[in-house]
C-alpha cells in the first residue's frame, strides 16, 4: 500500500499551444461569449474528481448548434482541443483541459424544444437539466426516470451515458435517448436515430455517441423517451443487521422479478454523515431505501412481497414515505449522500468507484471490497444501485497527505480487478474518463481498445474532441 501512485492514475499533461490568432477569432466571433478570464477558465477546468491539471485557454458559451459548430470549426483550424461543458459535475476528470484547448459551455443552451407526449418523447437542447426537464412536462402526467443524482445535464448524461437510482426499472441513457443532434469534429451538423421507437436502418450512430464522452463530438440536441407517472407511488426503508444481509434482499427481490423501481442500498457510515448533513433520525445500521411504482392494489403487492423478503433476512424497522413530501426529503437526503460524506471530513476529497456486476455476483464482489477498506483504516462511504449490481465506494483522503491517495488507490484497484474478475465492468455509470482507463484496456481487451481508436481516428482526425480521455492514442 506504500507503493508510488501508478503512473496511469496521473493525468498526462501534454498542452497544445492555443494561438493568439484563435482566441482573436472567437472574440471577433462571440463577443463577450468567449472569456480568458482565469476564474471562469478556472471554473470550467476541474469537475467533481480529485484530478487536477491547467484550465482551458477559454471558454466559449454557446447560445445554439451555429455556435458549437463555429466554435468547433475555428478550434479545428487550428488543431485546439474542444472540450464539452455542462454543469460540471462528473466524476472521473471527464472535464479537464488536459491538451490544453477552449471549453464550450452548452449551459445556455437550455430550451425544451419540442414535448411530443403522445408518442411519450421529448427533444432538448443539451444544458437542460433533469430536474428542469421534469419540471417542465409534469403538467402532461409524464416524467424523465433517469435520476443520476446530482442535477445533471440531458447532454452530459447521454456523453457519460449515465444511470442511476431509477435504472432497475427505467434502464439507462442508452436504453432512453432515441435521437440526438451532434457536432462533429469538423464543425459538421449530424442527426442520428428518429423519434420511432426503433430502427433498423444503418449503423446505430446514437449508440455510438451515448457514451462517448464528448470524444467523437458535441451534442446539440437529444430526444429521449418519457414515462406516464405511475399512479401510486409509495417509498420504504429497511435497517438490517449487516451489509450481506441487506445485499442477499435485494438479490431475491431481483430474481424473483418484483417490478421495484429503486432499491438502494446505504452502509452504516454513510446513514450516520446523512443523518449529521439532512438533519435525520436514522437508524445507523446498513439500510436499503425502496421506491415501488404502479397501481394502488400493484405497489401494496410489491410492499407486502419485499417486506416479507427482508424479514427473512432480519430486516426491521421498515418505514414508509408515502406523501410526497416524505419521498423526497428521503431521496433528497439519498442524493446528498456524496456531499454529507465530503462534509464529515473538512477539506477532504471523494476518490469515487462504480463496478457493476452481475446480480448474482454482488454480495462476493461488495463483501470482499468492504472488509479491505475496513481493514485500511481510512474512512469511507458507500452506496448502491443494487437492483442492478452496481455499487459505489468513496474514499475519503486528505490531497495534501499522499499516502491516503495511495491506500485509496490500491483499494479501488482491487475492486475493480474482483468486478472484472467476476464479469463485471469497471464503471456503471460514471464513464471511463481519466481514471479508469488502464481498467478499460482490461475489461474489453486490446483489440476491442484498438477498435475504439480506429472509430476516433476516422472521425476526429486531428484529435480535437476532448483528447486525451477513454484511452490513449498511442
Amino acid at each position: 500500500m506504500n507503493a508510488p501512485l501508478p503512473q496511469h492514475l496521473i493525468p498526462e499533461i501534454h498542452q497544445r499551444e492555443t494561438p493568439a490568432a484563435l482566441i482573436d477569432a472567437l472574440k471577433a466571433r462571440f463577443g463577450d461569449r468567449c472569456s480568458t478570464a482565469l476564474v471562469v477558465r478556472e471554473q470550467h477546468g476541474r469537475d467533481e474528481s480529485s484530478f487536477a491539471s491547467p484550465p482551458p485557454s477559454a471558454v466559449v458559451f454557446a447560445e445554439s448548434t451555429a455556435d458549437v459548430a463555429d466554435a468547433v470549426k475555428l478550434a479545428g483550424q487550428y488543431n485546439v482541443p474542444v472540450i464539452p461543458f455542462g454543469v460540471g459535475t462528473s466524476l472521473e476528470g471527464h472535464l479537464l483541459a488536459v491538451q490544453g484547448g477552449i471549453s464550450i459551455d452548452v449551459s445556455r443552451m437550455n430550451k425544451v424544444l419540442s414535448i411530443n407526449a403522445e408518442d411519450l418523447t421529448v427533444t432538448v437542447q443539451p444544458g437542460v437539466t433533469r430536474k428542469q426537464l421534469n419540471e417542465e412536462v409534469k403538467s402532461t402526467g409524464l416524467f424523465f426516470p433517469i435520476d443520476p443524482g446530482a442535477d445533471a445535464t440531458l447532454g452530459g448524461m447521454s456523453a457519460t451515458r449515465a444511470s442511476g437510482t431509477n435504472a432497475v426499472r427505467y434502464g439507462t441513457m442508452r436504453e432512453n435517448v432515441l435521437a440526438l443532434e451532434v457536432v462533429t469534429a469538423d464543425g459538421s451538423v449530424i442527426r442520428t436515430g428518429t423519434r420511432a421507437k426503433k430502427s433498423s436502418a444503418g449503423y446505430d450512430l446514437t449508440r455510438l455517441m451515448v457514451g462517448s464522452e464528448g470524444t467523437l463530438g458535441v451534442i446539440t440536441e437529444v430526444t429521449v423517451k418519457l414515462y406516464p407517472l405511475p399512479e401510486a407511488i409509495s417509498a420504504a426503508i429497511c435497517s438490517f443487521p449487516s451489509i450481506e444481509a441487506a445485499v442477499r434482499t435485494t438479490i431475491e427481490i431481483i430474481q424473483l422479478g418484483v417490478p421495484i423501481a429503486r432499491v438502494e442500498l446505504i452502509d452504516h457510515n454513510t446513514v450516520r454523515m446523512v443523518n449529521a448533513h439532512s438533519k435525520l433520525s436514522l437508524r445507523e445500521e446498513p439500510m436499503l431505501l425502496m421506491e415501488f411504482h404502479g397501481s394502488p392494489s400493484s405497489v401494496k403487492e410489491q410492499a407486502e412481497l419485499v417486506q416479507e423478503l427482508a424479514s427473512g433476512h432480519g430486516g426491521n424497522a421498515f418505514e414508509w414515505a408515502s406523501t410526497p413530501e416524505e419521498r423526497t426529503r428521503l431521496w433528497t437526503a439519498r442524493h446528498n449522500a456524496y456531499f454529507a460524506a465530503i462534509q464529515s471530513k473538512p477539506g477532504c476529497r471523494a476518490i469515487s468507484t462504480d463496478t457493476c456486476v452481475p446480480i448474482s455476483r454482488l454480495a462476493d464482489c461488495l463483501l470482499e471490497s468492504v472488509a479491505e477498506v475496513d481493514a485500511s483504516g481510512l474512512p469511507y462511504f458507500l452506496v448502491g444501485h443494487v437492483g442492478d449490481g452496481n455499487f459505489h465506494f468513496g474514499y475519503l483522503i486528505d490531497p495534501d497527505i499522499p499516502k491516503e491517495r495511495e491506500v485509496a488507490e490500491a483499494l479501488n484497484h482491487k475492486l475493480v480487478s474482483r468486478a472484472l474478475a467476476l464479469e463485471g465492468t469497471c464503471t456503471g455509470e460514471h464513464g471511463v474518463g481519466l481514471h479508469k482507463m488502464d481498467f478499460l484496456v482490461t475489461e474489453t481487451g486490446d483489440g476491442a481498445v484498438e477498435m475504439m481508436r480506429t472509430i476516433k481516428r476516422a472521425l476526429d482526425p486531428k484529435n480535437i474532441m476532448n483528447p486525451g480521455k477513454i484511452f490513449s492514442l498511442s
